[in-house]
């Protein structure tokens, strides 16, 4: 399945020096000014793995697939974008389409770089976004005329929905907070609501609050439900001046500040854990693949991510786990010991299952 993830947050914020530490190369420009970012930044990077690496020798192939992930980083939002202050709303259109937010915001003090509102105040950052991204849904939403006269039972339930989502961001509630029924999840998804899209808050730091987060970072944000299950730190600056060197360096070097992953690891694995995704391997002489998928997915549509075939045709699935397999250096030995099993259409894919699927078309 396809990963996106989508940056916004106030202009200079730090949202293009956290996109080029991601793609680990400059490609938003980045400078102290607002509006640096004009047209959106679009990359694709790996999902880092390092279980295929260890699989590909074991199986004897080179070919290594690593799931994707894309990242938009669009202008910066401020107060009164949806009024045309700034540059506007209009590039939020470019991150109808994500899975998921990443709302950067400022906690690092910097004389040398401007804030829009001249202070730091992450919490009244947050709210400023949320209330842009409130009144986006409200325009689209707007959009959404009843048609006149008799109208079907699923246009009923459609225009349901539509009103009492209306209701709900009328009271200024952002929508990945507020509980929805069927017929308002049914409308979110549908019209892809952008505060409806479930959030990563990347916490933009500077040397000593990174070091200790619970002590410089966290008291802040406790206000707005922001702790460490919704969230990630990160020194935005520090990453994005390291880009160039190899990994190995690079983690040395941020350790020196307690700092134990890159963001772009940190980052993906926030991710996975608030979409609630998982992946499984495949493991031949041809190449080794990890395949994402959503918790609580079946052998069979999970069979269907990799071919149309191999789920329509499916039969049975031969699963190992992960350990297991690298134990007994691959399927052979893990068979003979018992530890691949056959499971039919309503297994339940974990995390770390090795899988060959045995389908007929």
């Amino acid at each position: 399945m396809k990963l996106s993830i989508g940056i916004v947050g106030l202009p200079n914020v730090g949202k293009s020096s956290l996109f080029n530490a991601l793609l680990q190369r400059q490609i938003a420009d980045s400078a102290n000014y607002p509006f640096c970012t004009i047209e959106p930044n679009v990359g694709v990077v790996e999902v880092p793995d390092k279980r295929l690496n260890t699989l590909a020798k074991i199986v004897e192939t080179k070919k290594i697939i690593y799931p994707a992930i894309e990242f938009y980083d669009i202008a910066g939002l401020v107060k009164g974008a949806s009024k045309g202050e700034g540059l506007g709303n209009k590039f939020l259109s470019h991150i109808k389409e994500v899975s998921a937010i990443a709302h950067v915001i400022r906690l690092f003090e910097d004389k040398n770089i401007k804030h829009v509102s001249d202070k730091i105040n992450p919490v009244e950052d947050l709210k400023t976004i949320e209330y842009e991204l409130i009144l986006k849904d409200l325009e689209t939403l707007e959009k959404q005329k009843k048609p006149k006269g008799k109208i079907t039972k699923e246009e009923t339930i459609f225009f349901q929905g539509v009103d009492g989502i209306k209701n709900i961001l009328n009271k200024g509630v952002p929508g990945h907070t507020a509980k929805l029924s069927e017929k308002e999840l049914l409308v979110a998804k549908r019209l892809n609501l952008l505060s409806f899209k479930p959030v990563i808050y990347v916490l933009n730091v500077d040397e000593e609050q990174v070091s200790d987060p619970e002590r410089f970072v966290y008291p802040k944000l406790k206000e707005v439900g922001i702790d460490k299950t919704n969230s990630v730190v990160i020194n935005a600056r520090l990453e994005n001046e390291l880009k160039d060197y190899p990994l190995k360096e690079r983690l040395e070097f941020l350790q020196e500040f307690n700092i134990q992953n890159i963001g772009l690891d940190k980052l993906i694995q926030k991710g996975y854990s608030i979409l609630g995704l998982i992946s499984f391997l495949t493991a031949g002489k041809k190449e080794v693949k990890a395949w994402t998928i959503k918790k609580g997915t079946t052998a069979r549509s999970a069979a269907g991510v990799i071919h149309t075939d191999f789920e329509k045709g499916f039969i049975k699935a031969d699963v190992v786990r992960y350990d297991d397999f690298v134990k007994n250096n691959g399927w052979i030995k893990a068979r003979e010991n018992g530890l691949v099993s056959s499971v039919g259409e309503d297994y339940i894919m974990k995390d770390g299952d090795i899988v060959e699927f045995k389908f007929n078309v």
